[in-house]
């Protein structure tokens, strides 16, 4: 049975849904203690996977003992409160929600804009005060107005089609979306500085990273139109509130409208939370009914699909896998993450690798084949569990280079996935691996000696002269320690041959010596698939 732990009053919808399954125990803690890192460090490692929003937080030091944690689900777009590098380190997958609330925070854009325009807070509590006062509430209309939208990814293309419903002429500034794609759109695409200059509402709808943290900030306030008004429904680090607030005082900024802050909640003394010309709601983008129950509903079949089925879905640090294309690709992640674990295990030492898949798997994405290569070779070179989100950062601590290629079919091969150590100059330097009939498995070329192997359960690889008298030495030895042979191949080239031998039950040391003792013998080593 997988245990999740459901956190930020999330919508009931998240419960019902894992329940369902019938294999999965919910746990719900809204508890504000529990939230803190101490605490959180202390509970995460007794759930499989953890829902949440935005108010519980996961940096590093909270992921540093995980226990089973598996996957964290974000019910919703951003993912800021996770610190992804320690997740990924840890093997825990990190999924997100898109789409679930873009029509409900571009919505809230387009109310912020137009209660900013006309000033609808102020006057609000200028009547609740018993005061009838107009003067200093005329506001601007926006048809006919400039919109500038930073961010044109899905809710800053809903917002754009709002906006021109409303008779806004709309440009955008995105270095990710082609003009072709803006043009479909009906919006002009601008460079950034231009679009400041254009703008007479700005409205921000960026990530948090490290490119956009203070976008908004001195320097590209002075490039605005004078009198602009600023809309942020996106990330409170993206506009420097400092720089901000003398801007708002010069007229420069004629407004601003904030639904996120750097802090949440803020400090009440935070002096622009006082500005007149500034209207705030606390962090409503997504809050709506509609919502939170899309992206409850996303997360928790998410979470599901992923303990009990293995399908990675909406994942912001691995490629997704959906069910149907996990069905087929399946036999090649076993294939790939044994092609890795037989590398590593002859080899017992790290090299920079370069994988190259030819045929049908070439019309899917291949980067999850690439990570089970990786998780199967760096398994054997560490007593930490390795899983397909973790490999690629091992890899990178580890100083090894992953280079990753296509081509087309091979030979006689459908599809076919080429494993080889950069560097390594002694056989065996690669491995070649096939499916047959869909699921079958097979080693078909290790060094450079073709042959016809199952990788499965316990295998003993001999490399030797090719003389009469090997394969029967082998038997009679692997027989005298009462060692069954479940299957033997070998492949020859010129004066050496390969041999790889499945035995019913693993071969201890002393076998191996007494097999290494034989004539013509260069090697011999054992391998375990699980």
């Amino acid at each position: 049975m997988y245990r999740v732990m459901i956190r930020d009053n999330m919508a009931p919808l998240a419960k019902d849904i894992l329940e369902a399954t019938g294999q999965i125990e919910v746990v719900i803690d809204n508890e504000k203690v529990t939230g803190e890192p101490d605490k959180l460090r202390e509970l995460i490692g007794e759930f499989d996977g953890v829902a949440i929003r935005s108010g519980t937080r996961f940096p590093a030091e909270v992921l540093a003992d995980a226990g089973r944690l598996k996957i964290i689900g974000r019910a919703g777009i951003g993912v800021d409160n996770i610190d992804l590098n320690a997740a990924t380190e840890k093997g825990i997958v990190v999924m997100n929600a898109p789409g679930g609330n873009t029509v409900t925070t571009a919505e809230h854009a387009i109310s912020m804009m137009l209660s900013l325009a006309r000033n609808i807070p102020q006057a609000t509590a200028i009547m609740r005060a018993g005061k009838w006062e107009k003067k200093n509430l005329v506001g601007v209309e926006i048809s006919g107005k400039i919109l500038g939208i930073i961010g044109l990814g899905q809710i800053g293309r809903v917002v754009a089609e709002r906006a021109q419903g409303l008779t806004m002429k709309v440009v955008a500034a995105d270095p990710f979306v082609s003009e072709a794609a803006a043009k479909e759109l009906g919006v002009e695409l601008l460079p950034i500085d231009e679009l400041l200059e254009k703008a007479d509402f700005i409205s921000l709808h960026v990530p948090r990273l490290k490119e956009t943290l203070n976008m908004i900030n001195a320097e590209t306030l002075k490039k605005t139109k004078p009198g602009v008004r600023i809309i942020n429904c996106s990330r409170g680090e993206i506009v420097d509130l400092e720089a901000l607030l003398p801007a708002l005082d010069s007229g420069q900024v004629a407004g601003a409208a904030l639904d996120v802050l750097p802090q949440e909640p803020p400090d009440p003394s935070l002096e622009i939370l006082q500005h007149p010309r500034v209207i705030f709601t606390p962090h409503l983008g997504a809050a709506t009914g509609e919502a939170q129950n899309k992206v409850a509903d996303m997360i928790a079949k998410q979470i599901a699909a992923y303990l009990i089925n293995g399908v990675i879905i909406n994942a912001v640090n691995f490629p997704s896998i959906s069910r149907e294309l996990m069905e087929q690709i399946r036999p090649h992640l076993e294939l790939a993450e044994k092609m890795g674990s037989l590398m590593g295990q002859l080899i017992r030492k790290p090299h920079d690798i370069s994988i190259t898949y030819s045929g049908d798997i070439t019309r899917f994405d291949t980067r999850p084949l690439t990570r089970a290569v990786l998780k199967g070779l760096l398994g054997v070179f560490t007593d930490k569990p390795v899983n397909y989100v973790s490999a690629l950062a091992l890899a990178r601590d580890k100083g090894i280079h992953v280079q990753e290629t296509t081509s087309q079919a091979r030979g006689d091969f459908s599809s076919l996935i080429q494993m080889k150590l950069e560097g390594h100059q002694a056989e065996p330097n690669q491995i070649w691996g096939t499916i047959f009939g869909k699921k079958y498995q097979r080693i078909v070329r290790l060094g450079r000696i073709y042959l016809d192997a199952i990788p499965e359960g316990s295998m003993i690889v001999i490399q030797n002269i090719d003389r009469p008298g090997v394969i029967g030495n082998v038997g009679t030895t692997l027989g005298r320690h009462n060692i069954n042979i479940g299957r033997f191949q070998l492949g020859r080239l010129k004066d050496r041959a390969l041999c790889m031998v499945n035995i019913d039950t693993p071969a201890g040391d002393h076998v191996l010596k007494d097999l290494l003792a034989l004539p013509n013998i260069i090697s011999a080593q054992q391998v375990h698939f699980d």
